[in-house]
């Protein structure tokens, strides 16, 4: 899967855009670099901090919507900035994922966008104090079944993709919800591995594609964007 087939892909996808003036915002950017044998992404493993609800882990960079943010995006280019030292005003903005709810235990609710941009290579990466470490990886090893494995949290086991150290650099939660709606968003949907009892848990991935597009409460929020995203 190479960024121009990526590239259209999301281009013909209409994303989720959740609405809530009572909720708070935040923004992620999911960066791919291309790569002779396919594209890279870049992730970081939040550094550890007391009272930080994702300390220690692996996400996209990304965080809070200030209020001199005017758009999410802004945020989400903002805080890659300060986190890893990437500019993306260079980058090329090529869509957008489904919005996400944080964890519904929080109040107020905090709801999440994605951004997705496509650079020519791997970038240099200056991860600042909030960042333990940051890396590109290969994004067709996301789908390697060998990579799938469970990880243990507020006693559950979620769905997760090793990309590292094992129990340590580990995708889940939020950050796997949005690649679970990237590689829907592409024609090649990882496979379902929420079980019956964790629907809660799943933000709508544990639905078929249809299903999904059809569920009235998915509908109500969506909306097509562009290039201001």
């Amino acid at each position: 899967m190479q960024l121009d087939e990526i590239r259209r892909a999301l281009d013909a996808h209409t994303p989720v855009a959740l609405a809530d003036a009572a909720s708070r915002r935040a923004a992620v950017a999911m960066v791919l670099a291309s790569q002779p044998a396919g594209p890279s992404v870049l992730f970081i493993e939040r550094a550890s901090h007391p009272g930080d609800p994702w300390s220690g882990h692996m996400a996209f960079p990304g965080g809070r919507v200030d209020p001199g943010d005017a758009h999410p995006r802004d945020a989400a280019e903002r805080e890659t900035l300060e986190e890893v030292g990437l500019d993306l005003r260079g980058a090329q903005w090529i869509g957008r994922l489904d919005d996400k709810q944080g964890n519904p235990r929080t109040r107020p609710t905090l709801l999440i966008s994605a951004f997705v941009y496509a650079l020519p290579e791997p970038a240099r990466l200056r991860p600042n104090h909030e960042v333990r470490e940051a890396f590109w990886f290969p994004l067709r090893e996301l789908s390697d079944p060998a990579r799938a494995v469970p990880y243990r949290a507020h006693a559950v086991d979620f769905p997760g993709i090793l990309v590292g150290l094992p129990e340590r650099h580990v995708v889940w939660g939020l950050t796997y919800s949005f690649l679970e709606s990237f590689f829907r968003s592409v024609g090649r949907p990882l496979p379902n591995r929420w079980r019956s009892d964790q629907q809660a848990l799943a933000r709508g991935m544990d639905q078929d594609a249809d299903e999904l597009s059809g569920s009235p409460s998915r509908q109500a929020g969506q909306a097509r964007t562009g290039s201001g995203g």
